[in-house]
């Protein structure tokens, strides 16, 4: 599991796509995320904006990420 620590109160969704290195670039964090393809604690969430906060655990492509401070 890969950790992104805070550096501000959250991180958007694309943004801990991409410093994950779980996708190349925004683009292609916004399609698969608009595809359905990215879980947000066990969710789907189709919002690249979508505000991670600490504790928050992204899904995708069979890795996950997990937010902390």
């Amino acid at each position: 599991m890969e950790i992104i620590h805070l550096r501000e109160e959250y991180i958007k969704l694309g943004q801990a796509l991409k410093a994950a290195g779980l996708v190349d670039s925004g683009v292609e964090a916004k399609i698969v995320i608009q595809n359905g393809e990215v879980k947000v604690n066990g969710e789907t969430d189709d919002r690249r904006g979508r505000k991670l906060f600490d504790g928050d655990i992204v899904s995708y492509n069979g890795k996950e990420i997990k937010i902390e401070k």
